[in-house]
């Protein structure tokens, strides 16, 4: 039985690829028992990820934000704390960045030196503010014994209520037709390179890999990122190396609301140029979880998993358009792949009874 509590890279590689390759295959076979041509619907589900320079563009911009949001959750997983409330710190950051921007910018420059400067003051206000967001049910946690699950999810609503109090209000743009802050000046964008695409840009995704090495050095080459993990796994053996625990999980929720924060300004700056009403913006901090999961909570492994979500989402916006098909089928595809990967003893197991494991180790 040890053997099934262990599960080494490369067994981890191969649950998640076998989760996501049985769903689609499930879900393209739901569809032909619906009475839909299952052929046609796997074209079309290739043609709206990677068919076209616009279905790429489109597939990457997902994909950016399944990364950032898929990290800032796989922080936390994977040094045992639940952050359920990265849709919050998304929002805040997003929030933040934009306010921020537009306060600052009668201040500098215009043109692209001013513009680099707002991108990266706005980035570091979200930082800042995602962190400060995440470090709340951390705190609560760790001095008060509150489960983070709950304070997370609450923290959400909140985040998203506010906001839409404030975006609908005091923070209101003056010739806004709809319920948006300011629009960020035209200068305040990433440059648009290689795609020529308005609601994405590689600089964004760039963005997003070099917040995955990072993230990834940290956590196993850093003494800072060891503690995380031994202090939410196992506290009281942190405390008994002397590691202070309660410290260290608030550290911990601070960096995933950290990452959440930089996500949230680089959909406000990258797609938006603006900041519309939290409700409307869609589930990236939610979709996040099933990210880090299909990626064993490894921030190396959330930039594929990411990829997948990011085409399955990309396809589910062409067949919507391209097809007779429900849209909703994607959803239920996705619904799939978590469920297959929240439950990896069962394919573990299946590989045991097939003999195609290593040794007992």
């Amino acid at each position: 039985m040890a053997r099934l509590t262990a599960a080494t890279v490369v067994e981890r590689v191969a649950i998640a690829a076998a989760s996501a390759g049985l769903a689609l295959a499930i879900g393209i076979l739901i569809v032909g028992i619906a009475g839909y041509d299952p052929a046609r619907f796997a074209a079309q589900l290739a043609v709206g990820a990677f068919g076209s320079e616009r279905a790429v563009a489109r597939t990457l911009r997902f994909t950016t934000l399944f990364i950032l949001a898929g990290v800032a959750v796989a922080v936390a997983f994977r040094a045992g704390v639940f952050n359920i409330g990265v849709q919050g710190q998304f929002v805040v950051g997003g929030l933040a960045s934009v306010v921020a921007i537009v306060w600052a910018a009668p201040a500098l420059p215009t043109g692209p030196v001013g513009g680099v400067l707002l991108i990266s003051f706005g980035l570091f206000v979200a930082t800042v503010a995602g962190g400060l967001y995440g470090a709340l049910p951390g705190a609560l946690k760790a001095y008060a014994d509150a489960n983070e699950i709950i304070t997370t999810i609450m923290l959400n609503f909140i985040a998203i209520g506010v906001g839409g109090w404030l975006v609908g209000g005091r923070l209101r743009g003056a010739d806004a037709t709809s319920v948006r802050t300011e629009r960020l000046p035209e200068y305040v964008t990433f440059p648009r390179i290689v795609f020529d695409d308005p609601n994405f840009s590689i600089v964004g995704l760039g963005l997003a890999l070099v917040v995955v090495v990072v993230v990834a050095f940290l956590m196993t080459r850093i003494n800072t990122g060891y503690d995380m993990v031994t202090s939410g796994i196992q506290a009281s053996a942190a405390r008994y190396s002397g590691v202070n625990a309660k410290r260290t999980i608030v550290t911990t929720m601070t960096l995933s609301g950290m990452i959440a924060g930089i996500a949230g300004a680089v959909f406000a700056i990258m797609i938006q140029g603006y900041f519309t009403d939290p409700s409307g913006i869609g589930s990236y901090g939610f979709d996040a979880i099933a990210v880090s999961l299909l990626a064993a909570n490894n921030p190396i492994g959330v930039v594929p998993a990411a990829l997948l979500f990011g085409g399955l989402n990309s396809a589910g916006s062409h067949i919507q358009i391209a097809s007779n098909v429900p849209v909703q089928l994607i959803d239920g595809i996705i619904g799939l792949v978590v469920l297959f990967v929240a439950a990896p003893e069962l394919f573990r197991m299946a590989a045991l009874r097939l003999g195609i494991t290593g040794d007992d180790r």
